[in-house]
């Protein structure tokens, strides 16, 4: 397909985007100012992405016409620089149908990362921890940061639950992918006998909600105060610090005990509550938008197995898309890229499908 006419749209957009940006006024909006400033910047490196394929592409032609030239020394240098062309070339056509995609809102979002241990027992809260870990290193290596909303310590030192609020460029966009259920298969360190145990933790992984998203009505909460739980008992905090909030009209319940204060709670427990309603509203939407988008790579389901890490061979194998890594230890310290890769351009072949742009 050619990609020219779209490009040009999308240049005479960065013109009027550049103009935008010049005007004073444009910042007295945070949220219109960070938007308009995220599009042209967006706009700008899909340009660029686009002057260096074509570059690319013309340097291709020039030295395919050398390589057939009657001086040797010539035609094999030209020879030479052929493949890194087509990779190129390969690459950033890749890069910019991705780009020229209809833009999900969602994207640019940071996201709440919602673990829970699942079937295993204390093998299975012990997982979620180190699940929990491999995030925090993932968005340590971009340049993330991570704010701890809620937990649920085990006994064991694990977790039966924690929601992390992960703040960057692009967060959802990246860890959406997460969402589903990771599956472990071990030995136990208590286990005597040297069995391989299997357990389970649940990811969900949510585009945090702007208040003007969601709109909760006082009317529709019911918030109490209760002693915060967890290892140590009522020892670990002896006031009524903790805040558990029920939304009537859906039954969503979120209970918050991390922060130092009541209001604090209420505050983080109303954050997570907004974005669990706005990713209900988002996913709906997707659902009715095409009956495709519901097996797509990163709807979110969180019943589906998406991911196991074998221990004893040193294997993970995201099931989605078949693809095995046995650098096992690397991923548990953060580095899923590759699975990361992978899913984007499966999820891209559909988009790409779906947008008639193949």
């Amino acid at each position: 397909m050619d990609y020219a006419s779209l490009i040009e749209k999308r240049r005479e957009r960065f013109a009027e985007v550049e103009k935008l940006i010049t005007d004073p006024d444009l910042f007295s909006d945070q949220k219109k100012a960070s938007e308009t400033m995220r599009e042209h910047r967006r706009l700008k490196e899909l340009l660029e992405m686009w002057e260096t394929l074509e570059s690319a592409k013309t340097n291709l032609i020039e030295n395919q016409e050398l390589a057939k030239e009657d001086d040797p020394e010539m035609a094999e240098l030209a020879e030479m620089e052929i493949p890194e062309l087509e990779a190129t070339i390969e690459d950033l056509s890749e890069k910019v149908q991705y780009a020229l995609l209809p833009r999900d809102e969602t994207e640019d979002r940071d996201a709440l990362v919602e673990i829970r241990a699942g079937a295993g027992g204390d093998e299975a809260s012990l997982f979620a921890g180190e699940i929990m870990r491999m995030y925090e290193r993932h968005a340590e290596e971009r340049g993330w940061k991570v704010e701890h909303l809620e937990s649920s310590p085990s006994e064991v030192g694990g977790f039966k639950e924690v929601v992390l609020k992960v703040t960057g460029e692009e967060v959802f966009r990246y860890l959406k992918y997460e969402s589903g259920v990771h599956r472990v298969q071990r030995v136990p360190a208590t286990e005597t006998q040297g069995r391989i145990h299997t357990s389970t933790c649940t990811v969900a992984v949510m585009p945090e909600a702007d208040e003007v998203d969601v709109q909760i009505k006082p009317e529709d909460l019911h918030i109490q105060a209760t002693r915060s739980g967890g290892p140590g008992g009522q020892h670990v905090n002896t006031t009524d610090s903790a805040v558990q909030i029920t939304h009537l009209p859906t039954g969503l319940q979120v209970k918050c005990q991390d922060g130092r204060s009541q209001t604090q709670n209420r505050e983080k427990g109303l954050e997570i509550l907004r974005t669990k309603l706005f990713e209900a509203k988002v996913r709906e939407e997707a659902e009715k938008y095409s009956a495709q988008r519901k097996s797509l790579i990163g709807s979110g389901d969180r019943s589906e197995k998406i991911r196991t890490y074998n221990f004893p061979q040193s294997r993970v194998t995201d099931h989605r898309i078949g693809h095995t890594s046995h650098n096992i230890e690397g991923i548990m310290n953060g580095q899923i890229q590759e699975f990361t890769e992978n899913l984007q351009k499966k999820e891209m072949e559909h988009r790409l499908a779906d947008a008639g742009m193949e």
